[in-house]
């Protein structure tokens, strides 16, 4: 077997650590520590963390009590052919069908959208952060739907917005179409150094659970 020819890698991932960013009605993220080197000779660590905590999945159960959840949903989902969609200079927080249009002929069914907006480099304990990142639109998310794209990934905190009304309805559509949604994904322009990615975005198997943190990267991938 041939194995593929990856001259580059693109870390995606934010880092979750001691009181990180997460969503703010949420318990912060707590590190401790269960031996050290000085008192036990080796370094183990407990982290209590909701699991739409960083850069994350969330699978169709998040809200639909009937949905999959993370451990039975589909591997293929979780990686393929990533297009990035370069939203940093929009006007609006609000991606919806006006946005992403331009980028229509970019796109083949089964694709993975990077809707790279810049949130991603902003991350800290803001209210900026925290509260008005980028969001997917009921009309854009029906958009990637009909564009047949499997999997979206969005640096914001979430899919939908903070605004009362913008949360529910991008996510409803995109699951219930069994489209994956990543989120607090991290990207910066070395991403549009490349016209395409192949991504790979593989979630913890939680059983049973709506949403579970990614390890996501970005490869460049040679004949």
């Amino acid at each position: 077997m041939k194995m593929p020819n990856v001259t580059k890698i693109l870390d995606l991932s934010q880092p979750i650590y001691h009181n990180c960013p997460a969503w703010p009605t949420y318990l912060p993220t707590n590190v401790n520590y269960e031996a050290q080197h000085v008192t036990h000779g080796f370094l183990a660590e407990r982290i209590d963390f909701n699991s739409h905590t960083g850069t994350h999945l969330d699978a169709p159960r998040h809200f639909f009590p009937d949905g999959k959840t993370v451990d039975e949903m589909d591997l293929f989902s979780f990686q393929g052919r990533g297009v990035v969609i370069n939203l940093k200079d929009m006007d609006s927080p609000s991606v919806g069908a006006v946005q992403l249009e331009p980028f229509a002929d970019l796109l083949q069914e089964g694709d993975i959208a990077l809707l790279y907006t810049g949130w991603g480099e902003k991350r800290a304990m803001t209210a900026e952060y925290m509260f008005e990142w980028p969001y997917i639109t009921q009309d854009g998310a029906q958009w990637l739907v009909d564009h047949g794209i499997k999997t979206i990934c969005i640096d914001g905190m979430s899919a939908g917005g903070w605004p009362e009304g913008t949360g529910r309805p991008p996510h409803e559509v995109l699951l219930s179409n069994s489209v994956v949604i990543v989120e607090e994904v991290y990207m910066d322009d070395e991403l549009l150094e490349e016209s395409e990615w192949y991504i790979v975005a593989f979630p913890l198997k939680l059983q049973g659970f709506g949403g579970a943190p990614c390890r996501v990267v970005a490869m460049k991938i040679e004949d």
